[in-house]
């Protein structure tokens, strides 16, 4: 899948069985995990503005791989998107930012309906709004709650595309990296071989989640919002009573994180929770990085993170997306020899003093 500046999953193209048109081919998924508190990651560094220039004159260079794998479901409900040129692939005007990508990650759950229309169609509501590219935080949040609302109205029209899904979606505008995330999937910065978690797992158990869901009203039951759904956010879920609506628990705005990449940050990896399930954040860099210093191909490193989780028996879809912000492999690191501190002691210093006095005599 490497060097095509658009990849999407399978299934594409207008379908003749009432489903909501889909402006590109397309793919689908579900399931959750809830992570141990304890973490050894890193925070991204804060960023004041998504367009702002830098000193120097560094540029990342894009280019992305991925892989599904349906995995030990029965149906498959993962969908992914590539586009490592939106500007060029969509004819986008008085845009001079380079690069400008596009990624994303749909978990379908309760059918596939949903993550096929997010997949489709929340790149088109990004570059449609007027704010683009000035305010592309606010633009990325308007564009997934359009989303929602417009797969509402599509679900009001035919009731056999109800479903939902989580979204996590990244944009790369010059050296601004946008990370948006509504549910349990999750991106994951290597940066100099550490990882930098770029999005937040949404669990109803999570204790900010859980605040926000007793506010509106909601409880949190053996892990599941209102005892139905085991993520606190998504896209879709408009049929599911009491989650969705204007006071609803279950929400569709995503949490945005933005950074400003530098050369020393090698890698993204996004995926569903079926990777997460088996591999947490700083394991699937390291995994990552050895197998992209081999054969430096992203395609073929989703391929392998796939298989490795399938080792490792994740019961779920599986879809991963590596995006990569340099030609050149990962480079080798060497850790720099600590300096060694040595003393001696006052006897010690005693002794040698008397020592050296003796040869003097």
């Amino acid at each position: 899948m490497e060097g095509e500046s658009v990849k999407l999953g399978r299934n594409g193209g207008p379908s003749g069985d009432g489903r909501p048109p889909l402006s590109k081919p397309v793919l689908s998924r579900h399931s959750s995990f809830v992570r141990s508190r304890e973490s050894n990651v890193a925070p991204p560094e804060p960023q004041k503005s998504t367009t702002e220039r830098c000193g120097n004159d560094y540029v990342p260079v894009v280019r992305s791989g991925a892989c599904a794998d349906i995995g030990s479901r029965h149906s498959m409900e993962d969908v992914y998107f590539c586009c490592d040129d939106f500007t060029k692939h969509y004819g986008v005007k008085n845009f001079d930012e380079e690069p400008s990508a596009f990624y994303g990650v749909f978990d379908g759950h309760g059918g596939k309906h949903a993550a096929d229309f997010a997949c489709s169609n929340l790149l088109k509501y990004i570059l449609q709004d007027v704010d683009f590219p000035m305010d592309i935080e606010k633009v990325i949040s308007s564009a997934f709650l359009q989303t929602d609302s417009a797969f509402a109205e599509a679900c009001s029209d035919n009731c056999s595309l109800e479903s939902g899904t989580t979204a996590l979606a990244a944009l790369v505008v010059g050296r601004s990296l946008i990370v948006a995330n509504a549910g349990d999937c999750r991106a994951v910065l290597c940066r100099r071989g550490k990882a930098v978690e770029m999005s937040r797992d949404h669990k109803p158990s999570c204790s900010s989640e859980l605040l926000r869901i007793e506010a509106l009203g909601g409880y949190v039951y053996d892990g599941y919002l209102n005892g139905q759904l085991s993520v606190a956010r998504a896209l879709g879920d408009w049929h599911m009573e009491g989650l969705k609506g204007p006071c609803g628990p279950l929400s569709a705005e995503p949490e945005v994180i933005v950074t400003r990449l530098t050369e020393e940050d090698e890698f993204l990896i996004m995926g569903c929770d079926g990777l997460w399930d088996v591999f947490r954040s700083q394991n699937a860099v390291d995994f990552a990085r050895r197998n992209l210093q081999v054969h430096n191909n992203p395609a073929i490193c989703c391929r392998e993170l796939v298989d490795e989780a399938l080792k490792r028996k994740s019961g779920d879809n599986l879809s991963v997306v590596i995006v990569c912000f340099n030609q050149k492999p990962p480079p080798v690191l060497t850790s720099p020899r600590p300096r060694v501190q040595r003393s001696i002691s006052a006897e010690g210093l005693k002794e040698l003093q008397g020592f050296l006095d003796s040869l003097s005599n």
